[in-house]
């Protein structure tokens, strides 16, 4: 038996060389081909990376957590895009529910998220719908028959923040609806574009219930207290122009070039020092949760802390000597 063996009695496990990552499990030959062949987006990110160095495992850890009990995404569908396949890219792909969240569909985004933030090559996230729905909202006929307790005792919600946490920049390309669950999940990311049709919306109200993923909160912090308080007593939708007008959004494009833009918009992100970017997300952030001094104080700590890496030092170096800078993300 081997150590991965160990590790993974009775499963699946990855093994191979750097160029070539196969499945080894327990089974017929034939159902291992099929999860051998669902798992090709995986194994590509995994194998960015020497499986000989350490960082590595957490990514391949990660793709066995996900493969290795013989399935594969059900509601999204995820790959790397970009020039230099640095940038991470999630649809959502429940589209005959007009990308409902369901909890299964929230837990496999945060696996995928899980993936993309221990690759070393991705720089930034792009998560979209279809161009009918980013999200139309929570998958009501899940949540209808719960109970006061169920949700209480169980916590209901909590994973779904899991976009919010994420220490890579996300960027929402928005098509179509975004209402309840599906607005809230478009502002936990950290910048949003939208397509020309667009619509943003609270109507949890004509449900008998309110926001509880942060709508209400972070709404509130993006439109201001009157326009947000409209939209969750009446369960009015705005438009992607109203959108932007009020703030919540940054960019809007035709719904046909909201992805592409999107994309482009995480590979110069990409180019950065992945390392000075965290940073600098970590500070925009404070400024919706800490006071100004104590914001202020964040930030120059954090301007402090960049004097102490190599990417500090290359960048600056790199301007006075008029060359392109090559950051080591340290």
């Amino acid at each position: 038996m081997t150590s991965l063996d160990k590790l993974f009695p009775g499963r699946a496990v990855l093994t191979g060389s750097r160029d070539a990552l196969s499945l080894r499990g327990r089974g017929t030959g034939r159902a291992q081909d099929r999860a051998a062949a669902e798992m090709s987006f995986l194994c590509r990110v995994a194998a960015s990376s020497s499986l000989c160095a350490f960082r590595s495992w957490p990514c391949i850890l990660n793709a066995a957590r996900a493969y290795s009990a013989g399935g594969q995404y059900q509601h999204i569908l995820v790959e790397k895009k970009g020039e230099q396949k640095n940038v991470g890219f999630i649809q959502l792909n429940r589209t005959k529910a007009l990308n409902a969240l369901c909890d299964v569909l929230m837990k496999e985004l945060s696996q995928a998220l899980d993936v993309f933030e221990d690759d070393p090559a991705v720089g930034a996230i792009v998560l979209t719908g279809s161009e009918k729905a980013f999200a139309a909202g929570a998958d009501i006929k899940e949540m209808e028959k719960k109970t006061f307790q169920e949700c209480y005792t169980g916590n209901f919600l909590s994973h779904w923040n899991r976009v919010a946490t994420t220490k890579k920049p996300v960027i929402a390309a928005v098509n179509g609806y975004a209402l309840g669950g599906g607005c809230e999940l478009a502002m936990m990311c950290d910048i949003i574009f939208a397509g020309e049709k667009a619509q943003f919306g609270q109507p949890e109200i004509l449900l008998g219930t309110i926001p509880g993923a942060g709508g209400t909160q972070r709404l509130t912090k993006a439109v201001g207290k009157s326009l947000a308080m409209e939209m969750v007593l009446t369960g009015d939708r705005i438009s992607a122009q109203e959108a932007k007008a009020a703030g919540l959004v940054s960019k809007i494009y035709p719904a046909a070039q909201v992805v592409e833009e999107a994309i482009k918009c995480g590979e110069k992100i990409a180019g950065n020092s992945k390392l000075i970017t965290a940073m600098a997300k970590e500070a925009v952030n404070g400024a919706f949760e800490l006071t100004l001094a104590e914001g202020s104080r964040l930030e120059k700590r954090l301007f402090h802390s960049t004097f102490s890496t190599t990417d500090r030092k290359e960048g600056m170096s790199a301007f006075v000597e008029k060359r392109k800078a090559n950051f080591t993300d340290q």
